[in-house]
């Protein structure tokens, strides 16, 4: 599945947009512009699992680090101060890791 499936290709492409400058990444923001949080509760957990590259059922501090790659490729990599911001955001139970109902909750959150 690719995130085009569930997002639109514009909205993807206006929100990375948008962020492109370093330190510029604001996640509620990009999810409300990218269009991720009028999606469904599904739709939000299919985007996830989109995102955990490594299917190991969470995204670990590195896969954060491009998390915009996951919707458009030739996106930018988000700084260490930017990857380590969204971190805190998302990690809820302070595991270092966050699962698909830390995202789903961050996104709701936006």
């Amino acid at each position: 599945m690719a995130m085009t499936d569930l997002l639109s290709a514009e909205d993807i492409k206006k929100a990375v947009g948008a962020f492109s400058a370093a330190d510029s990444f604001d996640h509620k923001k990009f999810f409300q512009m990218v269009g991720l949080k009028k999606k469904s509760a599904d739709d939000v957990k299919k985007v996830f699992h989109i995102l955990d590259k490594d299917k190991s059922g969470y995204i670990e501090e590195d896969e954060l680090g491009f998390i915009l790659k996951g919707f458009s490729p030739d996106a930018r990599d988000l700084s260490a101060k930017e990857t380590k911001t969204l971190m805190a955001a998302g990690d809820k139970d302070g595991d270092g890791k966050i699962g698909v109902d830390e995202f789903s909750t961050l996104v709701a959150e936006s």
